[in-house]
Order: C-alpha cells, then structure tokens, then sequence
C-alpha cells in the first residue's frame, strides 16, 4: 500500500483532537487535508504542518459540499487514501431543557456528518479496492448527563463504523472506531476545577490525554499494521473506561 497516494482527509481538524490527529499523521508521512468550518483556522493548522499539507472549508452537515470536497480532492491529489471523522460539537442540556434545534445541530454534525464523509468516500474507495475509514466516536457513548444529544451520536457512530466495516470489507477498505477519554484541549481546560479533579480522579494512569495521544491511535489504523484490522474500537483513555 506504500505505492499508493497517502492523502487522508481530517475533518474539525484546525484545532484541539483533530490538529493533533493532523500532526502525528504529518509527521507519519502522510499528506493531509484539513478541513474545517473555520477556513481560516484550517489554514493555519496546514501550513504549520508544512509543504504538500492543505486547508478547506468544509461543513460536514452539509451533504453536497462534502460530495464536492471528497471529488476535488481525489481529482487534485490523485486519490484518497483514508478518511478521519473527527467533526464534532457540543451542544449540552439537560433532557428537559434540550430544544429541537440543539438535538438536530448534534446530530447533524456528529453523525450525518460521518455518514456523509464516509458515503462520498466509500464511493472512490470501492473503486480503488482499497481505503481507510477512521471515526472518531468518544467515551460519552455510553451515556453522560447533559448530553443526551452528543452520546446518541457518538453511539450511532459506532454502530455506522460496524456497519461500514461489515458492506466494505469485500473492497478491501476497512473501517475502525476510537473513543476517546478526557483529552486536554481549549474545552477542558476551561472546566471548573471541581470537574476537572473528578474526570482526573477516573483516569487509572494519572494524566490526562493529549491529541497527540488520539492520534497515535489514528495512525495505527491507518498503517500498514493494521490492513487486517476492521470493524474495531480504540479506547484512548488511560483507563477511564475500566
């Protein structure tokens, strides 16, 4: 697989999780296309990962210009090598309080957008008989106060991951699931330190995580020691989920 074009598409990638999952990726020998809803943003993140990496404007949610971006960017680099899923938002409430529009905003992005990434994808690699999938799911799939929105998504990201790796599998492409823990970025580190003590306190290795850490893991399903490896999911989280 070696011969072939190592572009991988990191969606949400200009900044927390997904910049680090674009930086261990860089530094793997992978060319890397970032995008983001913040074009801006993705294209910082790029060109700090050096010459040959890009940044798009891209709204996962939105299924016509995800069928575009996958098209424009198998067209421009000659092929596509995987994609990484890791476009997500919070739009947290308690159930009682949770509106229409903060049930739909989540899932529209969590999870219809990693249908639309995957399908648009899916497409080029069946045609090439072979591919990567990569979706970022998280440890909230099992169910978190707040946030009935975001674990249903996360959980139907690994029910879809499944699914891709079981219709896929014929064509050589697999399709894998990570769930990470509590990873350091912008978010946590403005929780209250009541709440960071206690999301500390459930980690058996101490620490907290890094994106680097998430995409190490990322890397791994890519590579070549993972080719026969499909329909699996990651933990990244120090023991959090134990």
């Amino acid at each position: 697989m070696n011969a072939t074009p190592r572009t991988v598409l990191v969606t949400g990638a200009a900044r927390g999780i997904g910049a680090g999952i674009a930086e261990v990726l860089a530094s793997r020998g992978f060319t890397i296309v970032i995008a983001d809803v913040n074009a801006e943003q993705a294209a910082e993140t790029a060109d700090r990962l050096g010459d040959g990496h890009t940044g798009i404007a891209l709204n996962v949610s939105d299924r016509a210009a995800v069928d575009r971006a996958i098209d424009e960017i198998a067209e421009r680099e000659g092929g596509l090598y995987g994609v990484v899923n890791n476009a997500g938002i919070n739009r947290d409430a308690m159930l009682h309080k949770m509106t229409d529009e903060q049930w739909h905003q989540v899932l529209d992005v969590d999870l219809s957008g990693v249908f639309y990434v995957s399908r648009a994808a899916a497409r080029r690699f069946r045609d090439a008989g072979r591919g990567r999938i990569v979706n970022i799911s998280s440890a909230s799939w099992e169910g978190n106060i707040g946030q009935a929105n975001y674990a249903a998504a996360k959980a139907g990201v690994l029910g879809l991951t499944f699914t891709l790796a079981k219709e896929l599998a014929r064509s050589q492409v697999t399709a894998n699931a990570i769930c990470p823990g509590y990873i350091e970025t912008d978010m946590t580190r403005a929780l209250p330190e009541q709440i960071h003590e206690a999301q500390m306190a459930k980690i058996p290795l101490g620490r907290i995580g890094t994106p680097q850490d998430v995409g190490g893991a990322v890397a791994y399903f890519l590579g070549d020691d993972a080719s026969y490896i499909t329909g699996q999911v990651l933990e990244v989280g120090g023991g959090y989920q134990i």
